[in-house]
């Protein structure tokens, strides 16, 4: 390719995107820029504190708890106070509760805080994900949610690198060196960014589409199966944090070895997250998600068949390449999916999805590895992938078309980055839905 064509490619990705979309983006970035306590918080436990990996289990699995109790509530607040005011607030009290975790010293106040400071750092991201439906137009809304994702994935890259070698000097400079780039991060919603919610001005529009509570996104049959798709998906994905690090070590790998082989997954989102998406962003979004689905549960489970660290590699290059296209697409239909005055409800239970999966994931690695051996977690990550492909095979079958214009064509599936979701839905007896994520520890902002 050529400089020429090269950069036309990059000012097409970026072009015709609204200023305020660039300013979340740049909030998403310097957030994920900031990212210190869930990467480092095993081994500041263990390796700075002390205490034992069981204890630094139990403190990780409460920081997991507060972002599943707080998806809901999270998603309440964006549709009642306004994307906005749940923004502000939830990077401010991160920013509090991280700067109080690194001055804690027992052991039950470090749990206690880490709670808050996982129910804190989850609660923006339903806010974030239904603002971003709001300003993007629903054609543009795939590649938006793309270079989110590539924005997440390149502050994380870039903070896990940085962060590295100042824990090396002091994990107490990481605590605060994260609390002040998240409210870094609310001064620029605080400055730049103006409420999105829509606002239901007439009877017409209250009628057309009634208040929907928590109760109403549960009955929504469509939606809740993407819901549970996602959290198949999650758990595979999840295994490259949790299963593979396990795996390697019992297999005479080191920690050097896994870094190099894990590091392929960021590099490779960071270099190609952004040509796949212009290549996906107008074709048929169910049959992206099926092959997603099944290069996630295949590409682990060829992990079974990985003997070196560049066969290993490998084995990441495929699962990262159904990231890539999973991520941006999924979104996308979940914004499709969502009536437009409960998106953050309908994000909080997306989001839920993958704060559960968080959970999950460590305990049937851990439990599979020890009772099974390393071969049947890989044979098990298969098999969800498959049931993933099927499950969005079904799902997605006649899915109304959703045109730029807010019509819907029913006996059409929407190309991804189509849908409106400001339309009702075809799901059975619930609205409409589109969507975002944020991968197991990296998708948020």
């Amino acid at each position: 390719m050529s400089v020429a064509s090269l950069r036309r490619a990059v000012r097409e990705s970026v072009s015709g995107l609204p200023k305020e979309f660039w300013w979340l983006w740049a909030s998403t970035l310097v957030n994920r820029l900031g990212a210190f306590v869930a990467t480092f918080m095993a081994l500041y436990l263990t390796l700075d504190r002390g205490y034992s990996a069981s204890f630094a289990g139990l403190v990780v699995a409460l920081h997991g708890l507060g972002g599943v109790i707080s998806s809901l509530v999270a998603g309440v607040m964006t549709d009642r106070l306004g994307r906005r005011p749940t923004m502000l607030a939830a990077n401010v009290s991160t920013a509090l509760s991280v700067a109080v975790l690194g001055f804690m010293e027992h052991p039950a106040a470090i749990a206690a805080v880490a709670l808050l400071v996982g129910m804190a750092s989850n609660a923006s991201r339903p806010a974030v994900q239904a603002m971003m439906a709001d300003i993007v137009r629903p054609e543009d809304r795939v590649r938006a949610f793309a270079l989110n994702y590539w924005a997440i994935n390149l502050g994380f890259a870039v903070s896990s690198t940085v962060a590295g070698f100042i824990a090396e000097y002091s994990y107490l400079a990481g605590f605060l060196g994260e609390a002040a780039l998240t409210l870094v991060c609310a001064l620029l919603v605080y400055l730049k960014l103006p409420e999105s919610r829509p606002v239901k001005d007439d009877a017409t529009t209250a009628a057309a589409e009634p208040a929907a509570g928590l109760g109403a996104v549960l009955r929504d049959a469509r939606f809740m199966g993407v819901v549970g798709l996602s959290f198949l998906i999650s758990l595979i994905f999840m295994q490259g944090s949790f299963g593979l690090p396990l795996a390697m070590g019992t297999a005479g790998f080191s920690t050097g070895d896994y870094g190099l082989v894990i590091a392929v997954n960021g590099v490779m989102i960071v270099l190609l997250q952004i040509p796949v998406t212009r290549f996906i962003e107008h074709r048929d979004p169910q049959k992206l998600l099926v092959v997603s689905a099944l290069l996630a549960g295949y590409g682990f489970g060829l992990t079974a068949f990985g003997g070196s660290v560049g066969a290993l590699a490998l084995t990441v290059s495929v699962w990262t390449l159904a990231e890539i296209i999973n991520s941006p697409t999924q979104m996308g239909l979940v914004v499709q999916l969502s009536p437009v005055h409960a998106r953050g409800r309908y994000q909080g239970m997306y989001t839920l999805s993958w704060a559960v999966a968080s959970l999950v994931a460590p305990l049937l690695a851990g439990w599979v590895i020890d009772r099974y051996g390393a071969q049947w977690l890989w044979g098990t990550t298969a098999v969800l992938g498959t049931v993933a492909g099927l499950g969005y095979w079904l799902l997605m079958r006649n899915l109304p078309r959703a045109r730029p214009d807010g019509e819907a064509e029913a006996g059409a599936v929407a190309p991804a980055g189509s849908g409106s979701g400001d339309e009702p839905s075809a799901g059975a007896g619930a609205p409409a839905v589109p969507g975002s994520a944020s991968l197991p520890a990296t998708a948020e902002a």
